[in-house]
């Protein structure tokens, strides 16, 4: 999931330098959105994580 994000923000950063603003605006939007569902899946693997090995 965090390369689909780091993917998405290159595409958004070559289409700003080409000047495609539509397009760039758009990838930025859907690389944070990813980067924000890999924190939140992240972090809910973590906590399982840490309850499991204190069992």
């Amino acid at each position: 999931m965090l390369s689909w994000a780091v993917t998405f923000l290159i595409v958004a950063l070559i289409a700003a330098l080409l000047g495609f603003g539509g397009i760039a605006g758009v990838a930025t939007e859907i690389a944070q959105i990813l980067f924000i569902i890999f924190i939140i899946l992240f972090l809910v693997s973590l906590v399982f994580g840490l309850r499991r090995r204190n069992k």
